[in-house]
């Protein structure tokens, strides 16, 4: 590892070197820990229809042995954003860290999601805002990234929707308030998705105009009560 270059550094999605997934679990853990059996799971979902977890690698001194996991990156699809993605999970290797394996991890990062159509990349830290700020990050809104949707997205619910004209003629007002009845519970929440997302995009700029920064500082917290940074950068 002491002789290590950032020149030979590669980034290559964790699907396609199956035989490297445990050396990434474990580099995840050792910062996060989790389950493993979790841990593998989740890394198992990576696909080129996202979310996508990518490895940053340091070929090894000798050709037989595997290469180093370097670093990790996942990179989600976000909500109401096609040319956007989210970053999650960026860590580097412990005993590596300040040696500039954490730009190489974002600048490839970058490169990666430019040559796939996207536009922007959007991600939250706790502490690391100075170094995302060095990389051109600024402070940003919250976004929703997809999780578990986007392989299913193209073949199955688009597909299910032009194959499926019968369940639209019942869609008519005398039916739809008369569902709405006797589904008390389900009733009420298909009609509040469409407002809702405006409903969002509308509220936080508006208390957020008048003390934008401070409120960019204490706005968004996470579970347990640690200040969440937003922040995001046009690639």
């Amino acid at each position: 590892a002491g002789h290590m270059s950032l020149a030979e550094l590669t980034l290559e999605p964790v699907h396609r070197r199956p035989e490297l997934l445990d050396a990434c679990a474990d580099l995840i853990n050792d910062q996060w820990p989790r389950s493993r059996t979790s841990r593998l799971h989740s890394l198992g979902q990576s696909s080129d229809a996202f979310p996508l977890c990518l490895m940053l690698l340091s070929p090894h001194p000798t050709l037989e042995a595997a290469p180093v996991v370097v670093g990790h990156a996942r990179l989600s699809r976000v909500l109401n954003q096609p040319q956007s993605l989210l970053v999650e999970t960026v860590v580097v290797a412990r005993a590596l860290r300040g040696r500039g394996f954490g730009r190489r991890l974002m600048e490839g990062l970058e490169v990666f999601a430019r040559a796939r159509g996207f536009r922007k990349l959007h991600l939250t830290t706790h502490d690391q805002v100075h170094f995302y700020t060095h990389l051109g990050y600024q402070l940003g809104e919250p976004v929703q990234g997809l999780v578990f949707t986007s392989r299913r997205l193209p073949a199955t619910l688009l597909n299910a929707f032009p194959t499926a004209p019968s369940p639209r003629p019942p869609r008519k007002a005398p039916n739809l308030t008369a569902q709405a009845a006797p589904r008390g519970p389900k009733g009420p929440p298909l009609p509040p998705p469409p407002p809702l997302p405006e409903c969002l995009t509308i509220s936080p700029p508006v208390p957020s105009g008048p003390p934008s920064k401070s409120l960019l500082e204490t706005q968004y917290q996470n579970v347990r009560g640690r200040p969440i940074f937003w922040m995001e950068k046009d690639i």
